[in-house]
């Protein structure tokens, strides 16, 4: 399995396909296997597909915390040094959207593009439902990562027939260093980009699932309205994992996006 070192961590990744580099940035407790199954057919066969797992997931080291979202993006810029990539697309999801943002902003010569999906600058509940899911949330991971991982794997697929993805899933966040899962969630929890999307310079697209209930739409619109140029794609039907719950849109918008950018 291909691992690269960076700021002294162990970085694992995987990689398809062959031309101008697109690196696909996953969310809190996921990994880049997420990716393999419907991304990466799709998009390698016009580019090459970096799927890194960030700090503290997957086959990444997981040192101790506290973790911060402008760290990891230090890392990722280090991972493409390291992989002799001067530039690259960036799709990121979730957490991997506050990575990217910080990426832009950090090392913009390492950043062709940005497609920004179910992500945010800020995350802050406003009204009681959003508080609830929130303070549910951080509940159930201090009792037990299994229940956190059940409670979560309902809320991104509840559908019957989602029973697949929702599998998946719970079986990715019961994976995870519950160490590392908090100091990655305390990241994101204290990630705030605002003042700086009016420094982002890349072409960027702004993809918001219309059912999402983790990241709300106006999060997604904060970062449209943000960023210079930014322009935002609504996908009906999706919640929070719109690469899953609705691939062919997502591989759809995000290649013509690709495509536009490249010419």
């Amino acid at each position: 399995m291909p691992y690269a070192t960076v700021n002294g961590l162990r970085f694992h990744y995987l990689a398809q396909g062959f031309g101008p580099v697109v690196v696909l940035l996953h969310g809190l407790g996921s990994c880049a296997e997420d990716w393999l199954l419907l991304q990466a057919p799709a998009l390698s066969q016009r580019y090459r597909v970096l799927m890194p797992d960030l700090r503290g997931h997957g086959r990444s080291d997981k040192p101790p915390g506290p973790y911060t979202v402008p760290q990891m993006a230090d890392d990722m810029a280090g991972l493409l040094e390291a992989l002799r990539v001067d530039r690259a697309h960036v799709v990121g999801l979730s957490l991997g959207g506050a990575v990217a943002q910080a990426m832009a902003v950090r090392h913009p010569e390492r950043v062709r593009s940005l497609v920004l999906v179910n992500t945010f600058a800020r995350l802050l509940p406003k009204g009681w439902t959003e508080w609830r899911y929130t303070l549910t949330r951080i509940l159930t991971l201090f009792i037990g990562l299994a229940l956190h991982a059940r409670a979560e794997a309902h809320e991104l697929f509840p559908h019957p027939g989602q029973a697949g993805l929702r599998r998946v899933a719970f079986q990715r966040l019961c994976a995870n260093d519950p160490d590392a899962y908090r100091a990655t969630l305390i990241a994101a929890a204290n990630f705030d980009g605002r003042r700086d999307l009016g420094r982002i310079r890349a072409p960027t697209l702004v993809v918001a699932g219309l059912e999402d209930t983790v990241v709300p739409l106006r999060a997604k619109e904060e970062l449209a309205a943000g960023i210079p140029g930014a322009r935002l794609v609504p996908i009906p039907n999706s919640r929070h994992i719109t690469p899953s719950d609705q691939p062919v849109a997502f591989n759809r918008v995000v290649l013509d996006f690709l495509r536009q950018v490249e010419e």
